[in-house]
């Protein structure tokens, strides 16, 4: 039973054995299936030059199988984290000069989406951390991410091309 345990863990699953009168009976199995989406969102943050981390309360096992399945890295998984570390851990990354987008859908996630210098709530998750979040994604999709970020720096360039502009005509 521990072995069985131990590889489900290892594919993001919790196994949790069923004894009747003493004598194993049967394996519950639970599990939190990754989102499809989930690797395709985590490219298109690396092709725009953004590290992805995965954050989480789960255990390092399941961090690590999660992180492997959507091309996270092992070095950027950091597992077993309580949420009041999470938005500790925020504010070590920008004491550091760095800029961080949490994005989160949980109660355990608002501290941190608060503390992140952009916080993104998937629109699914909870109230909590909505309200937290500087951004909310409208549904579930995870690859409103690398779209919200590509939209809010093309607006910046439009910004700047039109200050550029408009400087330039009170000059003349």
């Amino acid at each position: 039973m521990r072995e069985a345990n131990l590889e489900l863990r290892r594919r993001a699953g919790l196994a949790q054995g069923v004894a009747v009168d003493g004598v194993a009976a049967g394996l519950i199995v639970i599990s939190d299936p990754v989102k499809v989406e989930s690797a395709a969102a985590v490219r298109d943050l690396d092709a725009a030059g953004i590290e992805a981390w995965l954050v989480t309360g789960d255990g390092r096992a399941t961090a690590e199988s999660v992180a492997g399945q959507v091309g996270i890295p092992a070095h950027r998984v950091m597992a077993d984290v309580r949420p009041a570390d999470k938005a500790a851990i925020v504010s070590q990354l920008q004491a550091r000069g760095r800029i961080v987008a949490m994005v989160g859908d949980g109660i355990n996630d608002a501290p941190a989406l608060a503390q992140a210098d952009v916080g993104i709530a998937i629109g699914t998750g909870a109230d909590v951390a909505i309200e937290a979040s500087d951004i909310t994604l409208i549904g579930g999709d995870p690859r409103g991410v690398a779209a919200a970020i590509d939209l809010s720096r093309a607006t910046m360039r439009i910004v700047r091309q039109n200050l550029g502009w408009a400087f330039g005509y009170n000059i003349v």
